[in-house]
Protein backbone atom coordinates (compact mmCIF):
# COMPACT_ATOMS: atom_id res chain seq x y z
CA UNK A 1 0.00 0.00 0.00
CA UNK A 2 1.73 3.13 -1.13
CA UNK A 3 1.69 5.81 1.87
CA UNK A 4 2.73 8.72 0.01
CA UNK A 5 -0.03 8.28 -2.98
CA UNK A 6 -2.86 7.99 -0.44
CA UNK A 7 -2.12 11.04 1.60
CA UNK A 8 -4.11 14.39 -0.19
CA UNK A 9 -3.04 17.11 -1.36
CA UNK A 10 -3.95 20.34 -0.06
CA UNK A 11 -4.19 23.60 -2.40
CA UNK A 12 -3.46 26.96 -0.67
CA UNK A 13 -4.95 29.87 -1.57
CA UNK A 14 -3.94 31.21 -5.71
CA UNK A 15 -3.64 27.84 -7.35
CA UNK A 16 -5.69 26.23 -9.49
CA UNK A 17 -5.47 22.04 -10.38
CA UNK A 18 -7.51 21.18 -13.91
CA UNK A 19 -7.63 17.68 -14.92
CA UNK A 20 -8.65 16.70 -18.18
CA UNK A 21 -9.90 13.58 -19.44
CA UNK A 22 -6.58 12.43 -20.81
CA UNK A 23 -4.97 12.85 -16.77
CA UNK A 24 -3.21 15.91 -18.42
CA UNK A 25 -2.56 17.53 -14.92
CA UNK A 26 -2.02 21.43 -15.02
CA UNK A 27 -1.58 23.84 -11.84
CA UNK A 28 -1.49 27.44 -12.18
CA UNK A 29 -0.24 29.50 -9.68
CA UNK A 30 1.30 32.79 -8.41
CA UNK A 31 4.86 32.07 -10.02
CA UNK A 32 3.26 30.24 -13.25
CA UNK A 33 1.82 27.51 -14.75
CA UNK A 34 3.15 23.43 -14.98
CA UNK A 35 1.89 20.28 -16.60
CA UNK A 36 2.14 16.65 -16.15
CA UNK A 37 0.73 13.87 -17.84
CA UNK A 38 -0.57 11.14 -15.36
CA UNK A 39 -0.94 7.38 -16.01
CA UNK A 40 -4.41 6.33 -17.66
CA UNK A 41 -3.72 3.56 -14.92
CA UNK A 42 -4.79 6.37 -12.03
CA UNK A 43 -7.93 8.66 -11.25
CA UNK A 44 -7.08 12.36 -10.25
CA UNK A 45 -9.93 14.35 -8.63
CA UNK A 46 -9.89 17.70 -7.36
CA UNK A 47 -12.20 18.50 -4.95
CA UNK A 48 -12.59 21.74 -2.40
CA UNK A 49 -9.39 22.61 -3.04
CA UNK A 50 -7.82 19.20 -1.97
CA UNK A 51 -6.28 16.62 -4.44
CA UNK A 52 -6.71 12.99 -4.61
CA UNK A 53 -4.86 10.50 -6.32
CA UNK A 54 -6.21 6.84 -6.47
CA UNK A 55 -5.72 3.76 -8.71
CA UNK A 56 -8.43 1.15 -9.75
CA UNK A 57 -6.85 -2.13 -8.46
CA UNK A 58 -3.85 -3.31 -6.50
CA UNK A 59 -1.98 -4.64 -9.28
CA UNK A 60 2.14 -3.88 -8.96
CA UNK A 61 2.20 -1.46 -11.68
CA UNK A 62 -0.75 0.34 -10.55
CA UNK A 63 1.16 0.63 -6.89
CA UNK A 64 4.15 1.37 -8.94
CA UNK A 65 2.48 4.40 -10.35
CA UNK A 66 0.18 5.83 -7.21
CA UNK A 67 2.86 7.34 -5.06
CA UNK A 68 4.55 8.95 -8.14
CA UNK A 69 1.63 10.30 -9.50
CA UNK A 70 0.91 12.47 -6.00
CA UNK A 71 4.75 13.16 -5.81
CA UNK A 72 4.62 14.87 -8.95
CA UNK A 73 1.45 16.45 -8.61
CA UNK A 74 2.95 17.90 -5.00
CA UNK A 75 5.93 19.43 -6.68
CA UNK A 76 3.96 21.17 -8.99
CA UNK A 77 2.02 22.67 -6.21
CA UNK A 78 4.77 23.95 -4.66
CA UNK A 79 6.95 25.15 -7.47
CA UNK A 80 4.09 27.43 -8.56
CA UNK A 81 3.92 28.61 -5.08
CA UNK A 82 7.13 29.01 -3.37
CA UNK A 83 9.34 27.79 -6.80
CA UNK A 84 12.90 25.36 -5.82
CA UNK A 85 16.07 26.44 -6.15
CA UNK A 86 20.02 24.93 -5.92
CA UNK A 87 23.17 26.57 -4.57
CA UNK A 88 26.50 25.43 -5.99
CA UNK A 89 29.83 26.23 -4.56
CA UNK A 90 32.67 26.61 -6.69
CA UNK A 91 35.86 25.44 -4.56
CA UNK A 92 39.07 25.95 -5.98
CA UNK A 93 42.09 28.85 -7.00
CA UNK A 94 40.69 30.96 -9.54
CA UNK A 95 37.13 29.54 -9.84
CA UNK A 96 34.57 32.05 -10.08
CA UNK A 97 31.16 32.67 -11.62
CA UNK A 98 29.45 35.97 -12.59
CA UNK A 99 26.39 36.48 -14.50
CA UNK A 100 26.47 38.96 -17.79
CA UNK A 101 22.81 39.15 -18.85
CA UNK A 102 20.90 36.37 -19.14
CA UNK A 103 24.18 34.21 -19.00
CA UNK A 104 26.15 32.69 -16.34
CA UNK A 105 30.23 33.03 -17.40
CA UNK A 106 32.33 30.72 -15.01
CA UNK A 107 36.37 30.54 -14.68
CA UNK A 108 36.84 27.15 -13.70
CA UNK A 109 40.70 26.67 -14.57
CA UNK A 110 39.82 25.77 -18.26
CA UNK A 111 41.96 27.78 -21.04
CA UNK A 112 38.57 29.33 -22.34
CA UNK A 113 35.23 30.80 -19.69
CA UNK A 114 32.24 28.46 -20.03
CA UNK A 115 29.25 30.42 -20.85
CA UNK A 116 25.57 29.20 -20.33
CA UNK A 117 22.61 31.08 -21.33
CA UNK A 118 19.70 30.50 -18.99
CA UNK A 119 17.20 28.04 -20.21
CA UNK A 120 13.61 29.08 -20.52
CA UNK A 121 11.72 28.98 -16.95
CA UNK A 122 15.15 29.13 -15.19
CA UNK A 123 17.21 31.60 -13.55
CA UNK A 124 20.45 31.52 -12.74
CA UNK A 125 22.23 34.32 -10.09
CA UNK A 126 25.88 34.84 -8.61
CA UNK A 127 25.52 36.66 -5.50
CA UNK A 128 28.91 36.69 -5.12
CA UNK A 129 32.19 35.27 -6.93
CA UNK A 130 32.07 31.21 -5.43
CA UNK A 131 28.49 31.26 -4.88
CA UNK A 132 25.75 30.18 -7.57
CA UNK A 133 21.91 29.79 -7.62
CA UNK A 134 19.78 28.18 -10.23
CA UNK A 135 16.14 29.08 -9.36
CA UNK A 136 12.74 27.92 -11.51
CA UNK A 137 9.30 26.30 -10.80
CA UNK A 138 10.02 22.83 -12.06
CA UNK A 139 11.73 20.97 -9.94
CA UNK A 140 13.17 18.37 -12.32
CA UNK A 141 14.61 21.13 -14.54
CA UNK A 142 16.47 22.81 -11.69
CA UNK A 143 18.01 19.60 -10.77
CA UNK A 144 19.05 19.09 -14.07
CA UNK A 145 20.24 22.29 -14.79
CA UNK A 146 22.26 22.42 -11.62
CA UNK A 147 23.81 18.93 -12.41
CA UNK A 148 24.61 20.07 -15.90
CA UNK A 149 26.50 22.74 -14.40
CA UNK A 150 28.07 20.57 -11.59
CA UNK A 151 29.58 18.16 -14.73
CA UNK A 152 31.99 20.67 -15.44
CA UNK A 153 33.95 20.22 -12.71
CA UNK A 154 32.76 17.79 -10.38
CA UNK A 155 34.48 17.61 -6.80
CA UNK A 156 37.63 15.96 -6.56
CA UNK A 157 38.62 14.17 -2.95
CA UNK A 158 42.41 15.35 -2.75
CA UNK A 159 42.16 18.92 -2.46
CA UNK A 160 37.96 19.41 -2.60
CA UNK A 161 38.30 21.53 -5.62
CA UNK A 162 35.10 21.60 -8.11
CA UNK A 163 31.48 22.79 -8.39
CA UNK A 164 29.77 21.30 -5.44
CA UNK A 165 25.81 21.55 -4.21
CA UNK A 166 25.43 23.25 -0.69
CA UNK A 167 25.71 20.80 2.26
CA UNK A 168 27.39 18.34 0.10
CA UNK A 169 29.68 15.82 2.07
CA UNK A 170 32.76 15.22 -0.45
CA UNK A 171 34.83 12.15 0.80
CA UNK A 172 38.23 12.86 1.25
CA UNK A 173 41.28 10.91 -0.08
CA UNK A 174 44.67 10.76 1.68
CA UNK A 175 47.13 11.64 -1.35
CA UNK A 176 50.52 9.90 -2.02
CA UNK A 177 53.13 10.31 0.79
CA UNK A 178 56.57 10.68 0.87
CA UNK A 179 59.20 7.53 -0.91
CA UNK A 180 60.93 5.84 2.34
CA UNK A 181 64.56 4.23 1.63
Amino acid sequence: MSRIGLKPITLPAGVEVKVDDKNLVSVKGPKGELQEKVSSLLTVENKDGVVTVSRSSDAAEHRAQHGLARTLISNMVKGVTEGYEKKLLLVGVGYKAEKKGNKLVMNLGFSHPIELEDPEGITTEAPDATTVIVKGIDKAQVGNYAANIRAYRRPEPYKGKGIKYDGEVIRRKEGKTGASS
